[in-house]
């Protein structure tokens, strides 16, 4: 796989870069296995230079990457994330209709922990900050907004208010919406755990219908030297004919 010809950059400055990554790539290596990264991308098409993510998608999530191109502006943007300067707009693609125009979604959560109802290590889940089993929870809030729906599908924007370990997917599974194509918390766990095993099989498209969850960081807005910024990476192809053929294209901007 030529990852140059997939890895389209927005903005490029001595400062800083924005890429749009493709869905099915991880961010950064971890396995040493060899597997391709987007840093690992970075470090080739610039080698010997400073490269750092200042923010990472999960590998099926496509969209906006900011890259640092020194260690004082990683310093600087790291700051600028803690104090939610950084703004980064999702869309989403998820079951069922959306009965309301707008909510937040305040939720706490945390790692679930195997059990009979969890079979899968990583998989988080909503919490309570008094949780009877000790476990370990953060504060979690999710702005949306309904932009169009039917009865099946729904499109979504959303914004992060805290930036916590597959919050997006969560939140939105925990309103009763889940992302379409989420393997682990879509209708059923289990088919993560039979994608690892098999792959893409019959039943998964049945069932999830894409073969990656259908999100995608669609905007990241920042100030910067005395500027706003605003950097823009549009759906990717398998997202958007998903879109087109879910919902009706009069209802659809068309920035999508």
């Amino acid at each position: 796989m030529k990852l140059s010809r997939l890895i389209p950059i927005l903005a490029e400055t001595p400062d800083f870069l924005v890429v749009d990554k493709p869905p099915n790539l991880l961010a950064h290596p971890t396995r040493p296995d060899g597997a391709p990264t987007l840093l690992g991308w970075l470090q080739e098409r610039y080698p010997g230079e400073f490269v750092a993510l200042v923010n990472r998608l999960d590998r099926e999530t496509s969209g906006t990457v900011l890259v640092a191109r020194s260690p004082e502006t990683a310093s600087k943007l790291g700051a600028m994330t803690m104090k939610r300067e950084i703004e980064k707009t999702y869309l989403a693609l998820v079951t069922g209709r959306v009965a309301t125009d707008h909510g937040l979604i305040d939720a706490p959560m945390g790692r679930l922990g195997i059990s009979e109802e969890n079979p899968i290590w990583l998989r988080r889940g909503i919490i309570p900050h008094d949780d009877p089993q000790g476990r370990k929870t953060q504060d979690a809030q999710t702005e949306y907004w309904t932009l169009t729906a039917t009865e099946t599908c729904s499109l979504l924007r959303l914004r992060a208010h805290t930036g916590r370990l597959h919050q997006l997917r969560v939140h939105l599974a925990h309103l009763g919406h889940p992302v379409l194509g989420d393997k682990i918390y879509g209708p059923n766990p289990l088919l993560y755990l039979k994608f690892i095993a098999e792959g893409w099989t019959a039943e998964h498209q049945r069932i999830l219908t894409l073969p990656r969850h259908a999100l995608h960081a669609h905007q990241i807005r920042f100030p910067w030297n005395g500027e706003n910024l605003t950097f823009t990476a549009p759906l990717r192809e398998d997202m958007s004919d998903l879109m087109k053929g879910a919902l009706s294209p009069s209802l659809l901007s068309p920035e999508f």
